[in-house]
């Protein structure tokens, strides 16, 4: 898990979620997420086992369109920005296994 300044700045706690297509249900990739809050944006150097392609995120399974690239302009941070409702997540089990 990466510790930096941009975890820092969302309330320094992090956790893995795995990302699904709310469409068909495939794993997208597992990401990590920097405080509270929904999920409208992924960052790229977040991504685990991702290898973005191209200015739209799809689904490898469906093809549907999940988002756009994005530069967050506040941050100068390559991002992906989703469309309302194109993904679900949830804890990954791998993260709560190391919990337990």
């Amino acid at each position: 898990m990466k510790n930096d300044s941009y975890s820092k700045a969302r309330g320094g706690w992090s956790r893995i979620i795995e990302v699904v297509c709310e469409g068909c249900g495939s794993r997208l990739c597992f990401y990590q997420k920097d405080g509270p809050g929904p999920l409208k944006r992924m960052y790229v150097d977040r991504m685990i086992h991702f290898k973005p392609g191209g200015d739209e995120l799809l689904c490898v399974e469906c093809e549907r369109v999940l988002g756009m690239k994005i530069v967050y302009k506040k941050e100068n941070r390559p991002a992906y920005r989703l469309f309302q409702d194109s993904v679900k997540k949830r804890l990954s089990s791998q993260a709560a296994a190391k919990r337990a």
